[in-house]
């Protein structure tokens, strides 16, 4: 028959996000809101700054690869394209910086930002692309027109509504941003 206590002491130590907080921090006193740490404590809070961090890349992107497609007189759909593929980039490069920072060798820290960021860049990608599809005239609004700009931040102001759950779900099961968390303290 198994010893209770030892199963016990290993049901406690089985969660690998928790285990590795413990490893590597000692005191959690200085911390002002750890209300997300662990997977299924997850708040709000934490929920919308993963998303505000993914919005600032997305934000980036979009805007940079607007202004080339815009500059270079491109169509639509190339500029859109560009748009998003800059938006990914500066995406994972945001978390990928923050990563690197902690110490992180290159190899894993890109890892863990394609892990962590790719469902939230895309669902943000999509609302936000669709809401200026959708937006009647905003597809041929110029950069001078307050058009273009009115659509955009409405645009990110949904997507940020739509992907913030979404991250809180993910780092809620231990994924996305969960991740990242560890190496930020």
């Amino acid at each position: 028959m198994r010893d209770p206590a030892a199963h016990t002491a290993h049901a406690e130590h089985t969660n690998h996000l928790d285990h590795t907080a413990r490893a590597t921090h000692a005191d959690h006193t200085h911390h002002a809101d750890h209300s997300g740490h662990r997977p299924g404590t997850v708040g709000w809070k934490m929920a919308a700054r993963a998303t505000l961090h993914c919005l600032t890349g997305c934000t980036i992107g979009e805007v940079l690869g607007m202004v080339i497609g815009t500059a270079l007189g491109w169509g639509n759909m190339p500029t859109m394209v560009l748009a998003i593929v800059l938006a990914f980039f500066f995406g994972y490069t945001l978390t990928l910086r923050s990563i690197r920072k902690a110490g992180v060798d290159f190899r894993t820290a890109f890892r863990v930002a394609l892990a962590a960021d790719t469902l939230s860049i895309a669902v943000m990608e999509l609302i936000d692309n669709g809401v200026i599809v959708l937006w009647p005239g905003a597809m041929d609004a110029t950069l001078a027109d307050l058009l273009f700009w009115g659509t955009l931040a409405i645009s990110l102001a949904v997507a940020f509504v739509v992907t913030t759950p979404v991250n809180k779900w993910m780092i809620g099961r231990g994924k996305g941003h969960a991740v990242v968390h560890q190496y930020h303290h």
